[in-house]
């Protein structure tokens, strides 16, 4: 009986690129925010990732464990910031914008020690990792200043790095399903 377990990233990364994607196309401003962002959030970037890193753990894989899960709890943690106020839950107000930024600039801390976990890893997780921090340190700005063009800037960067997660996910697959690199990674010399 095979015993091999299929690999979890491409889910996780397909589950955090599509809605980073999806939510960053928001924040450059080409449409509002909607249920369709929030339900992505909630089941895509939220769910589907807290199972990659549940599959992790059964891998034994403690770096994709803690950031497939933090993730995709960071995904249902900020919906539950859009969503709780409109329910008229007891001291469910709106978070005003620089207090957010507090919330994102720590997940931007997390994800620059996560960033330092990638070193010997692929570049292409390298930059995946990068491109998040940088991501999230450019919504805190935004927060804090309330400025718009840093909101697109962050909207196009956010982009940027969605598309370079759903790449990796379908390089992963790609690779693994035709046994040879078809998709570049930027193997580890480690």
């Amino acid at each position: 009986m095979d015993n091999k377990l299929a690999n979890p990233a491409p889910l996780g990364l397909m589950g955090f690129g599509l809605t980073t994607v999806l939510l960053n196309i928001h924040n450059a401003g080409f449409f509002p925010l909607s249920a369709m962002v929030l339900a992505m959030g909630i089941f895509y970037g939220g769910l589907a990732q807290v199972i990659a890193g549940i599959m992790e753990f059964k891998k034994g894989n403690s770096f994709g464990t803690t950031a497939f899960t933090s993730y995709g709890l960071f995904w249902l943690t900020l919906v539950a910031t859009w969503v709780i106020p409109g329910a008229n839950a007891p001291n469910g107000g709106a978070t005003p914008a620089p207090y957010l930024g507090w919330y994102l600039f720590l997940w931007g801390l997390f994800t620059f020690l996560m960033w330092i976990g990638t070193f010997g890893k692929n570049r292409a997780l390298q930059f995946v990792f990068l491109s998040l921090w940088i991501l999230f340190l450019l919504l805190a700005v935004r927060d804090w200043t309330g400025s718009e063009t840093i909101g697109k800037i962050a909207g196009f960067e956010g982009i940027v790095c969605g598309l370079s997660a759903v790449y990796l996910a379908m390089a992963e697959i790609i690779n693994e399903a035709r046994g040879r690199t078809i998709l570049p990674i930027g193997a580890s010399k480690a």
